[in-house]
């Protein structure tokens, strides 16, 4: 598709976005800029959950938790440290990589490590589900409401996404990604 460059003349975009008159650089920029945008709206949610659970065993009423919920949380802990580890790694990858024309590659990375990143925290969000359903309504209520819960990850955060990927659609009157 050719488009206009800065200067008002005609360019030749071979390999830029055919939806759009960005040229292959200007959508690798942008295609980092969302990725790490979307980082940063992940990350905090991870902080307050993992800050939540450092003060966890220390309560009054830890004591009182059952040696399988004790699992369940230390699982939890180990979930949301990943989740930490795997979201947080793409900006070290920039620092790291700055100006060594890896962008691409980067991308790709950080895209895996973001999808991998969220896949732990939803368990990690669980595994807070779970724990605070067991204590306040018993283990049963707390494996239903864990599994509503998780059903409900599978479905906005997986399932609509990949359906559409598997169908070849993008949103109507906007741009493919």
């Amino acid at each position: 598709m050719n488009g206009k460059d800065r200067n008002g003349g005609l360019q030749s975009n071979p390999q830029g976005d055919p939806q759009t008159d960005e040229d292959r650089h200007e959508k690798l920029n942008r295609e980092l800029l969302e990725l790490l945008h979307e980082l940063r709206v992940a990350i905090p949610g991870v902080q307050v959950l993992f800050a939540f659970l450092l003060v966890v065993p220390f309560s009054q009423g830890f004591s009182s938790v059952s040696t399988p919920q004790r699992y369940v949380y230390f699982a939890t802990m180990l979930c949301t440290a990943v989740a930490a580890v795997l979201l947080l790694a793409p900006s070290s990858h920039h620092r790291l990589l700055w100006r060594q024309d890896q962008r691409e590659e980067r991308i790709e990375m950080g895209n895996h490590l973001a999808v991998g990143g969220m896949a732990f925290l939803a368990l990690a969000m669980l595994g807070a589900v779970f724990l605070i359903s067991a204590v306040v309504l018993g283990s049963v209520t707390a494996a239903v409401a864990t599994l509503g819960m998780g059903l409900l990850f599978a479905w906005f955060w997986y399932g609509q996404p990949l359906r559409r990927l598997r169908a070849g659609s993008s949103p109507k009157g906007g741009q493919a990604d």
